[in-house]
């Protein structure tokens, strides 16, 4: 991949690239793009940036009465699109026009704040996530008129309701099953070639998840703050387009089925210091290889765990998936192998200390990426500066403990809802504020406020069958 402006001209030239995808990811997350000609990305470009963005029209960023903003390209991140003939993308930096700087909501920003931080503390971190997603063959919506009734059908091949050939996968039966009853394979072996061949990723694993109806899920190296973001965007991207050319609509929806696991981004973090010791290891640990100052990011990532939520479950949806049964955590407590609980340490092998990491459970792929990783970041640091003790791990199914035995251990509960996140991220924000301006939490809050009250105005199908005869 290009590392430098030079080599982003020179694949222009050797390519004969007609197009350059300008993208940028807005507050909520989803990604954007405007498309210029390849002659007017010069040298200079990566100094002025392009001043062709209105930001008044972009969720979360600036008011009419101050719309000029500039994308600025970011060399190493540009690659060619298999899809678009003549393209080529690239990332960008937002900043404000009229040379004022930085603009400070901009999502990629905060990443990129949240590392110098961190740099200057004598830290490093890395993260790797791990995104599920649902390819659906088709999904008709009838929403055009809500007055008289909104709904839903999902059409996918290996389903129980609507499978095609001899076999489906039965509800939450899903995971590893070969071919043939694996149906999509193929088309996620072409994304991960894909992400690979053009976009510069390292693949260490794509299968069939847990639910039925298409789910799957990739697993790339791990790397650093931004660079990871980086790439939940384009996996999200790159996967998108490829379902789209077999005509299958993929979806990163935290919960889409009923009755079925829901899809998350389990994200695993790690904090070494800037000489390339993983603060987190210790050998002498018999219980997981977790040193003190690991102990100390649990008790951080568990004290803000239920403010973290507002970003790492940032949607309505969210809260369909955050149900007891289904894989998903629901209780802040950690524990060496116990998959219901919210922090979990990996213990496969022992020895190795480039694998001590803990696996934050509670992210679902509908997050803004550069937010949450730049939260985690932030509540593990405060752990480690004051110290949080996170308690004893709990290795039983917290699931199955009375609510007695849940307060005995310290154990709390997810917010139950959007609002109730957001009221969790507006009393519980301060962790924070090293990074993330009140401008950009507030805002953030705002934009989710707004989406929590307008789907809370849409009556549900399901609302009908349960209370039409009342």
């Amino acid at each position: 991949m290009p590392k430098s402006p030079e080599d982003v001209l020179k694949l222009i030239k050797e390519n004969n690239l007609g197009w350059v995808d300008l993208q940028f990811t807005d507050l909520p997350g989803r990604l954007h793009h405007i498309t210029i000609p390849s002659t007017d990305v010069e040298l200079e470009s990566f100094k002025n940036g392009f001043g062709k963005l209105d930001g008044s029209s972009i969720r979360g960023f600036t008011e009419i009465f101050e719309s000029d903003m500039v994308l600025m390209p970011i060399a190493d991140t540009a690659s060619l699109v298999p899809w678009s003939a003549g393209v080529m993308r690239i990332l960008t930096d937002v900043y404000w026009g009229g040379g004022k700087g930085r603009f400070e909501r901009d999502p990629r920003g905060v990443a990129n704040t949240a590392e110098k931080f961190q740099e200057e503390r004598g830290y490093k971190s890395f993260f790797g996530p791990e995104l599920e997603f649902f390819l659906f063959d088709k999904v008709d919506l009838d929403v055009a008129t809500p007055q008289s009734g909104t709904g839903y059908k999902i059409h996918a091949r290996e389903s129980p309701w609507e499978g095609s050939g001899s076999f489906v996968i039965r509800y939450k039966e899903g995971y590893y099953p070969a071919p043939p009853v694996d149906k999509l394979m193929d088309v996620r072996v072409e994304i991960v070639d894909t992400l690979v061949k053009y976009f510069g990723f390292i693949i260490e694993a794509t299968h069939h998840e847990v639910a039925t109806a298409g789910q799957g899920e990739i697993d790339f190296r791990f790397s650093t703050l931004t660079d990871t973001a980086d790439k939940v965007q384009t996996l999200k991207y790159v996967t998108k387009n490829v379902a789209a050319k077999h005509g299958l609509t993929a979806t990163f929806m935290p919960k889409p089925i009923y009755g079925d696991n829901g899809t998350g981004m389990h994200t695993h973090f790690s904090l070494w210091s800037k000489d390339g010791k993983n603060l987190m290891f210790d050998p002498n640990d018999d219980y997981a290889e977790i040193s003190q100052t690991g102990r100390y990011v649990i008790g951080g990532i568990l004290h803000h765990a239920r403010a973290l939520s507002a970003i790492a479950s940032p949607s309505v949806n969210s809260y369909r998936r955050l149900v007891p049964g289904f894989e998903a955590p629901v209780y802040t407590a950690w524990s060496r192998g116990n998959r219901s609980a919210i922090i979990r340490v990996p213990s496969y092998f022992r020895g190795i200390e480039n694998a001590k990491r803990i696996e934050y459970r509670a992210p679902d792929p509908s997050t803004n990426p550069y937010l949450l990783f730049s939260a985690v970041l932030m509540a593990a640091l405060d752990g480690v500066n004051k110290k949080m003790d996170p308690g004893d791990p709990v290795d039983e199914n917290i699931y199955h403990l009375t609510p007695e035995k849940r307060r005995e251990k310290g154990i709390r509960e997810l917010p139950r809802s959007l609002d109730e996140a957001l009221d969790e991220l507006e009393s519980d924000k301060e962790f924070l504020k090293p990074v993330f301006s009140n401008s950009i939490i507030d805002t953030y809050i705002d934009l989710k406020r707004q989406e929590a009250k307008t789907l809370q105005m849409y009556p549900h199908p399901m609302e009908l069958y349960y209370y039409l005869d009342s």
